[in-house]
């Protein structure tokens, strides 16, 4: 590997890879491991995404946390050898500990959360919501933070169908995980207008 491979936004080279090489780099950048091959994430998540992401947790917590683990970003995904990546948010029904290891999530979640960026959009309205629905996740959700509305896709025969989009006073429900009860205008409220 070498560092003119790690450009922003491009894919490093090296191919055919494992957990086991993924978890060997130490160069201070962020990847996803992607059918075997190293992808770089983009920088750092910015404020507005960091403080949708915190709010969502928070809210998701008061009424699933007794039911549910709730993990975040960074944290390892790993859905195959070849395959590891990192959600903004994850929900684990506590009856599924077994999934959970010192090295990250070994297995299917029950929920996995992106929070867009303009860098993310496309890897997570496209190759992850692809990804996630080939290793059975059965709910994925994508968070716009800019406007504010969040959009919950349902797996049904291998595929992600979109189950609703909630944004302002409707209530964000989960037709999978019944906790799950708050609304993006009230994430929304904690969010200042950033320059």
């Amino acid at each position: 590997m070498n560092d003119k491979s790690r450009k922003k936004g491009d894919m490093v080279k090296e191919s055919d890879l494992t957990y086991h090489d993924y978890a060997a780099i130490e160069d201070g950048n962020r990847y996803e491991l992607v059918r075997g091959q190293l992808e770089l994430m983009s920088p750092a998540p910015t404020v507005t995404h960091q403080m949708v992401s915190f709010e969502i947790q928070k809210m998701i917590s008061q009424s699933c946390a007794s039911s549910y683990f709730i993990l975040y970003a960074p944290i390892d995904l790993i859905l195959s050898n070849k395959e590891v990546r990192q959600p903004d948010i994850v929900l684990i029904d506590r009856k599924r500990m077994d999934i959970l290891s010192k090295r990250g999530i070994e297995g299917t979640p029950n929920m996995v959360m992106e929070i867009l960026s303009p860098s993310t959009l496309k890897r997570d309205k496209m190759d992850k919501l692809e990804t996630y629905a080939y290793y059975g996740i059965p709910e994925y959700w994508i968070v716009e933070p800019e406007i504010g509305f969040v959009e919950v896709y349902t797996l049904q025969n291998e595929i992600y169908h979109i189950h609703n989009v909630f944004q302002g006073k409707e209530v964000v429900h989960s037709p999978l995980i019944p906790c799950i009860s708050f609304t993006m205008e009230k994430v929304m409220k904690q969010i200042p207008h950033l320059e």
